[in-house]
Order: structure tokens, then C-alpha cells, then sequence
């Protein structure tokens, strides 16, 4: 696999992960189905731990390619910042959206 093609899979890794949430009402993606609504403090921790799976990828393909370069804190709070954004029409989807009964 390219770098190239590498960076697209964890680019989409990261817009299907922060999504997930939203519109899944399994808990942590493939437990039972949640009885009634999941309250949105699990749905962020569900966030949560998908960054961390997506950010685990983004390391194997990185170990795969090369060297591992050393990052500071200042990335880890852009690619958080980057994961709640990408995770924006899932929220919207979920509780903006007006359903019609």
C-alpha cells in the first residue's frame, strides 16, 4: 500500500469511526441494542475509544511505511479536534434533525 493510499484509509477510518456513534444504537458498535435512547455522554465516550482504534491504525500503517515520527501534545489536540469535526453530520443527523412522526 502507498503513503498515499494510506493516508486516504485512515482519513476515511476517521469519518466513518466519528460517525458511528451517531447513527448506531448498539453499544460500543457491536454489544446489544440499547434499551431506548443512548444518552450522549456514552455516545462520546464511544467517540473516545474509536479515536483511539482509528489512531491505533494510523500508527500500523505508519509503522509500515517508516519510521515513527515522535509527536507532541499539540497533535493529538488537532486530531482530536479534527475527529470531533468529522463526526459533526452524525450529530446533526442524531439531534438536529427534525423527524416528522
Amino acid at each position: 500500500m502507498t503513503q498515499t493510499a494510506s493516508i486516504w484509509l485512515v482519513i476515511l477510518a476517521a469519518l466513518v469511526a466519528a460517525n458511528l456513534p451517531f447513527v448506531n444504537h448498539r453499544w460500543f458498535i457491536v454489544g446489544p441494542v440499547a434499551a431506548g435512547r443512548k444518552p450522549l455522554p456514552m455516545r462520546l465516550l464511544e467517540m473516545l475509544l474509536l479515536y483511539f482504534l482509528v489512531g491505533g491504525l494510523a500508527l500500523l500503517l505508519e509503522r509500515r511505511v517508516g519510521q515513527i515520527a515522535p509527536q507532541g501534545w499539540e497533535f493529538y489536540a488537532i486530531t482530536a479536534t479534527l475527529f470531533l469535526t468529522l463526526g459533526f453530520p452524525g450529530f446533526v443527523y442524531r439531534y438536529l434533525v427534525k423527524r416528522r412522526q
